[in-house]
């Protein structure tokens, strides 16, 4: 016989949730928010442009959804602070967090100041540490559980190329706080998993494309061409992949998972 199960639209609705992702205002951040938001989340769209973050708020709030929106350094504690507050004080109740901000400046070891190291490693990994310590305490309080989701990347399992070592260094860095922090969470029912994205077109990549040559002199549009063709796939992926994948994390539908990883990748790994 058959255990009774959940319809599976009740199991990807998120009516009555609250979620604030990170770095929301534009690609994989603004692909993310809008697939909560249509399953029925109050999303904040928190960003460190303010004015993008508003521009995303009033362009998803005009197809009926509840966003709002609001201007943070995920770096500065004090700002973070700022944000759940926010966030609790609009809506009443943090259910979801994802971590999606992040920063990959091409800059070889060589070259590379510590100051610049710093502020990689503080927005891409200190920044994931912040939000979860105090969205989680909130959580914690209320005992109603809650889904974590860190964005992190495929360099998080395998070298991506030089000039992005302090990238690779943070995301390596958040998975290893993702399980962690899962364990320590878990008995409060608060279930932490992230998403490891491949090639993904969004602005940023865009303009990494259009520049002048990066580390080694390597030609960006023909670094991407050669990535491309590593891509079983055959394309590039593109914000709403994530975001579908984040929406899973976020729902029911991954009711039994914590401490896990998803790569959404297009299959480069494979090679």
């Amino acid at each position: 016989m058959l255990m009774e199960t959940v319809p599976v639209s009740s199991l990807l609705g998120l009516s009555s949730k609250v979620a604030i992702v990170t770095g929301g205002a534009a690609g994989i951040g603004l692909g993310i928010v809008s697939r909560l938001a249509e399953a029925g989340a109050s999303v904040v769209v928190a960003d460190i442009s303010k004015d993008a973050a508003d521009e995303a708020a009033v362009m998803l709030s005009g197809k009926g959804w509840s966003v709002k929106s609001y201007g943070v350094d995920v770096a500065n504690e004090e700002e973070v602070k700022g944000l759940i507050n926010y966030t609790a004080d609009t809506f009443g109740e943090i259910d979801i967090l994802v971590n999606n901000a992040g920063i990959y400046p091409d800059i070889p070891v060589s070259k590379m100041t510590s100051q610049q190291f710093d502020r990689v490693i503080a927005v891409n990994l200190r920044a994931v540490f912040l939000t979860t310590k105090y969205v989680s305490e909130k959580m914690i309080a209320r005992g109603s559980g809650g889904k974590i989701i860190n964005i992190t990347s495929i360099d998080a399992l395998h070298p991506s190329m030089v000039g992005l070592d302090a990238y690779d260094a943070s995301k390596h860095g958040v998975w290893g706080f993702t399980k962690d922090v899962a364990l320590e969470l878990a008995p409060h029912k608060i279930w932490v998993n992230a998403v490891a994205p491949g090639g993904i077109a969004t602005p940023g990549v865009a303009k990494m494309q259009s520049g002048s040559p990066g580390a080694g002199d390597v030609d960006p549009q023909k670094l991407v061409e050669s990535f491309l063709a590593g891509i079983p796939m055959h394309r590039m992926g593109d914000p709403d992949d994530i975001g579908k994948v984040v929406l899973f994390l976020a729902s029911d539908m991954s009711s039994y998972m914590t401490g896990s990883q998803i790569v959404v990748d297009g299959g480069f790994l494979l090679n």
